[in-house]
């Protein structure tokens, strides 16, 4: 056991943390060098192609230090806020951080929210400045902003590069003589913390776990402390490029379990694992349960396909345990679910990997945040959806999260992000200089404000100098209304969205114009009008198709043509009085889109 290490790699999105693992891993042999590839633990189809860590991904190394064979446990973390979740969970199996800076881009928002999520449990940092071989690499000045921040001495800190394997052996060295073996008592009954799972359609579900006490064997027979749940464990073992079976997996190590469970809602991460006949005294302190965000509605396309979407949604949930949903119904869309995301970027990867992994055709409304309505009576309501919104006359307030926003960006643009901070209702706490060319800003304002095209925004004003990082603080009352969409007099409640009522009428426009676009012509004419409440704010009109009636007519008196005219327009009345609008898929996509 003392020759275990558990360790991540913790950082800023782009510091390359991925290429770093794959410097390790190719230092130590783990995958034969037919299986090795650029940033091989990323192996979902979607990181690849877009070049970004989703998932944590686990695998163990051996390494020999001083004529000693030693397993080093490694986990690679996203760097994007939306996954924050994913790196608290990892960390709560390590001893140590691997805290990456890019040389040329020094220390940003995320690595500051990362180190302190590592520090709050305890874990021992070793500062690596990466990329050091990079044009406009600057690591003095990167070194300094590090003594400053996590208080370590200079010659602590790694120079490193991902790309050419530099300073790789003095992070192996760090690795071993730093990071604490894992605590545990080997004899005591078994106790181990899930961390992840996933579901396997021919094995059913997989749960990686570490073991904090006792050990592990094959055919034990195990019990899930929260769920209550007995199984066999078919099948133990550690994480390598593939899982590798064992006949044990001991103390301090990071492995795997199959158990042939099949009914997902018997393993949640951060259960704990102990044996049937010689259960643990107390469980393992779990994670903290995920708040979402941001919530949206997904339905199948086809309203058949919804207990298949439920099924895959459950599957997704093992794999991804931030995702949380529940069932509803909206006039226009038939049966769905109400999910809830951290972010914009993390709605779009379960929207993908719905449609990739579980081959799933489905249709998601307007992201919105959820706010708390107080009644005249004083009960309370929350509104996760606009269609939940009480009747106007009954609310006396409604309330809107707020986040605190925390901007790392170069001084020449600071004027700039705070004419956008200030654009979606912020407000500004405090700026300090933390180099001469790098500004903190801190700012408070509504998370409705950032869900759409605020990072976007951001990214561009600054010219992707500017990083952002956020954490909730609380609820604030604001001027909130109800804006719906009504296509030839009909509300379509996939549309309707809470906004601030400074920020309706241009939303409204802009909806109205948009869905002109789009939705095709009929041989009526079509309103499409925004409004709040009764009242109309925005209105755009879709022309009729016009049918040449008169085209059989040739020669001859013009009342024949008159009567054919005013028999289509009397058809068109009861056309408008009768006709359904279709809209088509594109249509709830280009709203996601509005402000692009």
């Amino acid at each position: 056991m003392k020759n275990i290490r558990n360790f991540c790699i913790i950082a800023h999105i782009d510091h390359g943390k991925s290429t770093l693992a794959d410097r390790l891993i190719e230092t130590t042999k783990t995958i034969s060098e037919r299986n090795m590839m650029d940033t091989v633990l990323d192996n979902m189809d979607l990181e690849r192609e877009r070049g970004i860590t989703i998932k944590s991904h686990a695998i163990q190394m051996d390494f020999v230090h001083g004529g000693e064979k030693y397993v080093l446990n490694l986990i690679d973390t996203p760097g994007h806020v939306d996954f924050s979740y994913e790196v608290s969970r990892s960390l709560a199996a390590c001893e140590g951080a691997l805290l990456l800076v890019d040389a040329s881009q020094g220390i940003q928002a995320q690595t500051i929210s990362n180190l302190y999520l590592a520090i709050e449990q305890g874990l021992t940092i070793i500062p690596i400045v990466n990329n050091i071989d990079m044009p406009g690499a600057n690591p003095e000045l990167v070194e300094d902003q590090m003594m400053n921040l996590v208080g370590c001495k200079r010659e602590e800190i790694i120079h490193a590069s991902g790309r050419t394997g530099l300073g790789v052996d003095k992070i192996f060295d760090a690795i071993i003589n730093r990071i604490p073996a894992p605590k545990g008592n080997p004899d005591a009954p078994l106790r181990a913390l899930i961390f992840d799972s996933m579901f396997n359609q021919f094995r059913g579900i997989i749960a990686y776990y570490r073991i904090l006490d006792g050990s592990i064997k094959k055919n034990d027979t195990v019990q899930f402390v929260n769920t209550g749940a007995t199984y066999i464990a078919d099948e133990v073992g550690i994480l390598r490029f593939d899982l590798e079976p064992r006949s044990e997996v001991k103390t301090g190590d990071v492995g795997y379990i199959v158990t042939g469970v099949k009914n997902v809602k018997e393993i949640k991460v951060g259960d704990t694992i102990t044996l049937k006949n010689n259960p643990c005294a107390e469980a393992i302190d779990g994670f903290e349960d995920v708040k979402p965000m941001v919530f949206a509605g997904i339905y199948p396309m086809d309203n058949d396909d919804y207990s298949d979407l439920r099924d895959s949604l459950e599957k997704l949930q093992l794999n991804d345990a931030s995702l949380v949903f529940e069932p509803e119904t909206s006039i226009a869309l038939g049966f769905g679910f109400r999910c809830g995301f951290l972010g914009l970027l993390h709605l779009e990867i379960v929207q993908e990997r719905l449609e990739r992994e579980y081959d799933m055709t489905i249709l998601t409304t307007v992201p919105q945040v959820s706010y708390e309505a107080y009644l005249n009576n004083g009960d309370q309501v929350t509104i996760h959806n606009p269609a939940d919104m009480p009747d106007i006359t009954r609310i006396d307030r409604i309330e809107e999260p707020y986040i605190k926003a925390q901007v790392i960006t170069k001084p020449e643009y600071i004027g700039s992000i705070m004419t956008l901070c200030m654009d979606k209702r912020g407000i500004l706490i405090n700026q300090s200089y933390l180099t001469e060319d790098r500004v903190e800003l801190h700012f408070e304002m509504p998370l409705a404000e950032i869900v759409f095209d605020f990072y976007d925004r951001l990214k561009s004003i600054s010219r992707g100098y500017a990083s952002f990082d956020y954490h909730p603080i609380d609820y604030r009352e604001g001027d909130l209304v109800k804006l719906d969409i009504l296509l030839n007099a009909e509300q379509v409640d996939a549309f309707s969205s809470m906004i601030h009522r400074s920020k309706a009428e241009d939303f409204g426009r802009k909806m109205c114009e948009k869905l002109k676009e789009i939705i095709p012509r009929q041989q009526f004419m079509i309103p499409i009008q925004a409004a709040i409440g009764a009242k109309i704010i925005a209105r755009e009109s879709i022309s009729a198709i016009r049918k040449d009636v008169t085209a059989k007519c040739y020669g001859g008196d013009i009342s024949r043509k008159r009567k054919l005219l005013e028999k289509q327009k009397k058809g068109k009345k009861k056309m408008r009085q009768f006709g359904k609008v279709e809209v088509p898929q594109e249509a709830f996509i280009a709203v996601l889109k509005l402000n692009d």
